[in-house]
């Protein structure tokens, strides 16, 4: 935390610790945002946060508890009826959130307090999947008819802006209720009052519905850079909006999604997560990986009577699995990186998949040709065979070497893709998943190597 923004935080804590009045109180604390009232809110003693429940308009307090991360903490030792007036109060969308986060009769309790629209509204939202566009919109949002003059527009517009602040677009719809475009905020307060407001509607103004997938449409969304873009009913009627930071958090949830899975989890989890909830979340994936990682020591066993002839040769099987498992996870990194960002295709699919396989060829030749001098050197100093073994054992660490980090650079890229054209998140091809395959290939071409070229010749 910087300097300034310490002093600012320091400031804004003494403030709601201090003595004064309540409306002096309410009006110092106006000059401050509510995301900085929402960072000293937790470290305030309990007497100072009751106060600002207490005192604070519920508008105000729920942008404060849509800011927090454990709002529900707050809000269950509160009045129901003060606590229905700050949830009601808030963004549909960030309602269902904390509601979500209560235990069940506290819920129904806050619920029943709350007006007839606003339960409406949660219940809508609550009504569309995780993964859909729906779970995210807001309810807050402003429209106007298709039909209506400059001057009436400009009316409807404030009569709604004194419950919806999202104005800087505006949205329109026919006289059927179907959305049929939007108007910037900027072209209706410089329009003229006798023109015609079809002359300031983009008809071609983005849109989304409210079933479609969050993870497809997400790139399109970023890429328009809009700070809402209307969604979509099954009859074409505006049922909310996404906003840019619906956007962001969007973003943010996948990403984490998208990290936890090549981490080898099957969700993503923070520090406050129960140990059975852990449990639950990376057994999945540890048990298919034991099974597979038993499967590598099976092969490693097959291969026991190399073993036991050299057993100089051991000591470089981890450099071998280690560098293999290095270069898969590197390739399935920026495969699963261009699948988020691009709609890959035809040629495109291939050229990733060659310069991948050139990537991985070049890395195991260099690496290969650096095991062969530098291993070659170890065994002769290290063992007393002659140079022509040291260097040939050497060799099959080389090779070795070159083949593993060939393959697994193809597998790295060939599995995203093969999950991509299955309609399976490319990212549950996670790290330990390509790390183990790639031990298997690795031991495999290894230990195979040593017994063709150095058992069979020195036989």
């Amino acid at each position: 935390m910087d300097e300034e923004l310490s002093e600012l935080l320091q400031g804004l804590y003494d403030l709601c610790e201090s003595d004064i009045t309540d409306e002096a109180l309410v009006e110092a604390l106006s000059d401050y945002h509510e995301a900085d009232i929402a960072d000293v809110f937790p470290v305030l003693s309990e007497r100072a946060r009751k106060r600002l429940s207490h005192v604070l308009p519920p508008n105000v307090i729920s942008d404060i508890f849509s800011y927090l991360d454990n709002a529900e903490e707050y809000i269950e030792k509160m009045d129901a009826e003060r606590a229905a007036d700050i949830i009601e109060s808030m963004d549909a969308d960030d309602a269902v959130d904390l509601l979500d986060e209560l235990n069940e009769d506290t819920r129904s309790e806050i619920i029943e307090l709350m007006d007839d629209e606003a339960v409406e509204d949660i219940n809508l939202i609550s009504s569309y999947d995780d993964d859909q566009v729906g779970s995210r919109m807001t309810t807050n949002f402003i429209i106007v008819k298709e039909g209506m003059t400059i001057k009436q527009a400009m009316k409807t517009m404030i009569d709604q802006a004194a419950d919806n602040d999202n104005v800087s677009t505006i949205y329109v719809e026919n006289e059927n209720g179907e959305y049929c475009g939007a108007i910037i905020l900027r072209d209706l307060i410089v329009a003229r009052h006798d023109a015609a407001l079809s002359d300031i509607i983009m008809t071609s103004y983005p849109y989304v519905t409210a079933t479609e997938s969050i993870e497809e449409c997400i790139e399109r969304l970023k890429d328009y850079g809009e700070d809402s873009i209307p969604v979509l009913g099954a009859k074409k009627e505006v049922l909310g909006v996404i906003t840019s930071t619906d956007l962001v958090e969007a973003v943010d949830d996948q990403l984490g999604e998208d990290y936890a899975k090549l981490a080898g989890l099957t969700a993503e989890e923070d520090l406050a997560e129960s140990l059975p909830r852990s449990i639950k979340k990376r057994i999945p994936w540890l048990l298919a990986l034991f099974f597979l990682g038993l499967g590598v020591s099976t092969v490693i066993g097959l291969f026991n009577h190399v073993i036991i002839a050299l057993p100089a040769i051991v000591s470089f099987q981890s450099l071998v699995l280690d560098m293999s498992g290095n270069g898969g996870t590197q390739s399935l990194a920026v495969t699963i990186r261009v699948l988020s960002d691009e709609q890959l295709k035809g040629k495109r699919v291939l050229r990733l998949i060659f310069k991948e396989l050139r990537v991985g060829m070049v890395n195991g030749t260099i690496l290969g040709s650096l095991a062969f001098v530098v291993a070659g050197v170890f065994i002769l100093l290290t063992s007393a065979v002659a140079a022509s073994q040291a260097f040939l054992m050497s060799g099959c660490v080389g090779i070795a070497l070159f083949i593993a980090m060939t393959l697994s650079s193809m597998f790295g890229t060939l599995i995203p893709l093969f999950f991509k054209k299955i309609k399976i998140d490319p990212a549950v091809a996670s790290g330990p998943l390509i790390t183990t395959i790639n031990d298997l290939v690795a031991v495999v071409t290894y230990y195979g190597l040593a017994w063709l070229l150095i058992l069979t010749i020195f036989a």
